[in-house]
């Protein structure tokens, strides 16, 4: 039994008359009445009571004909879906992020995303740089939001924001009342840095900012995730130097402030295997590039 046989049957069925379902599927008729023979041959039933003046359905025909209109539906929804799939309208997305994406481009990039391709399942792993790289070389996610630069030649990137580092400080210090900090005045202080994992670039940007000056910073903590770095200096157990971005988290008893001497960036971008066509992917990086210009940066070309 093929799938064409079904669509025969369904059109007797639903015209009850074989010159109409012949025209309908626009074969002749004769070649359909042998097709509806050799179906009932090969089902061992009789679908239809044929008299010169009439054609109907027996009871069997009545079962097979609704058992057929599901099975067309369902083949009718597999065909679309698929269509679907390779127009990047349908499947799986998994997505790792740094901790700092979730406080600048990751929410709008999903919500762009998510306007245009809502059935489009979404997988989120909060991951750092290191480990997204990992991933991503394992196929284990399809894209990844992290710092910038990456030092291999396998993986495309597209830039999404570029961001000064500011100083997050309690709202105790006697510095913060200043609009802007000095770094050369911070010389005594303890920091809290963000370890080497979380974002190689992140940490070597904060690390150069200390080398520019002279001087190497008092380390009293590392924390694994910005929010805890926020969170310690909340409890006034130092200073930070963090992504801007974070000033979108709101803690109770911490301020951020520019620094005078230096304008330092960190950036963030999209990260995915070089040579991967998938639709959802480049759809998705397309949500990338309309977050980016939204935030008036020049979108260097992937490599």
């Amino acid at each position: 039994m093929e799938l064409r046989h079904l669509h025969y049957f369904l059109a007797v069925a639903e015209e009850l008359n074989f010159s109409r379902a012949a025209e309908r599927l626009h074969i002749a008729q004769p070649p359909l009445s042998q097709q509806i023979r050799d179906l009932e041959a090969e089902l061992g039933v009789t679908l239809f009571e044929r008299t010169k003046r009439q054609v109907k359905l027996t009871n069997a025909g009545h079962i097979f004909l609704e058992e057929v209109q599901q099975v067309l539906q369902q083949v009718d929804k597999a065909v679309d879906s698929v269509r679907q799939a390779g127009r990047g309208e349908l499947g799986r997305l998994i997505i790792g992020f740094n901790s700092s994406a979730t406080y600048s481009v990751l929410p709008d990039v999903l919500y762009h995303f998510r306007q245009s391709h809502p059935n489009v399942e979404l997988v989120l792993h909060e991951l750092t740089t290191s480990q997204q790289i990992e991933k991503l070389y394992n196929s284990q996610i399809d894209v990844g939001l992290l710092y910038l630069p990456l030092e291999n030649d396998e993986l495309s990137t597209l830039s999404v924001l570029k961001e000064p580092l500011v100083l997050a400080m309690p709202e105790t210090h006697p510095l913060s009342t200043q609009s802007q900090v000095s770094m050369q005045s911070l010389r005594n202080e303890l920091f809290i840095l963000p370890p080497y994992q979380l974002g190689e670039a992140l940490y070597r940007q904060i690390m150069n900012l200390f080398e520019q000056l002279g001087f190497v910073p008092q380390k009293v903590q590392q924390a694994v995730q910005l929010q805890t770095v926020i969170s310690l200096v909340a409890g006034s157990v130092g200073v930070a130097i963090v992504p801007a971005s974070l000033q979108n988290l709101q803690r109770m008893g911490v301020v951020y402030k520019y620094l005078q001497e230096y304008r330092y960036e960190v950036e963030i971008a999209a990260a995915w295997r070089q040579g991967d066509t998938s639709p959802i992917l480049h759809k998705f990086l397309a949500s990338v590039q309309v977050v980016a210009s939204a935030h008036s940066l020049s979108i260097p070309s992937s490599k």
